[in-house]
């Protein structure tokens, strides 16, 4: 389940290893039971998970956006089109979808602690 944050991040729901790695980050994107929820607990939910990426940035814990951005344009340039933050057995990593002059778009998945490439693939 990916929910759409308002700077065009998507964020997958946490799997049991984002946990371990960042317990504060992890519980606010657990899945919550399937009964609607109203628009008011969507928006509280929304800011919190917002607000787990911001402290998370200001710990140390996740790369600021900017340079992931700058990173992935390195080694893909073009203009990026989506960024998603995943939560993966083997840690938190961003993808970033970039439309090349060609007008592939090819994804670029970094490390969202090292900023280390994890992958480059066609989308």
């Amino acid at each position: 389940m990916r929910i759409l944050a308002p700077i065009a991040i998507l964020v997958a729901a946490a799997v049991p290893a984002a946990y371990i790695a960042s317990p504060a980050i992890a519980h606010a994107f657990e899945k919550k039971s399937k009964v609607k929820e109203d628009k008011q607990t969507k928006e509280e939910r929304k800011r919190a998970e917002q607000e787990a990426i911001r402290q998370a940035v200001q710990r140390g814990e996740l790369l600021p956006l900017p340079r992931v951005l700058a990173i992935a344009q390195k080694s893909v340039p073009g203009d990026v089109v989506k960024v998603e933050l995943d939560y993966e057995p083997t840690g938190i990593k961003y993808e970033v979808k970039i439309l090349t002059a060609s007008g592939r778009v090819r994804e670029v998945e970094i490390n969202a602690r090292t900023g280390s490439v994890i992958r480059i693939e066609d989308d």
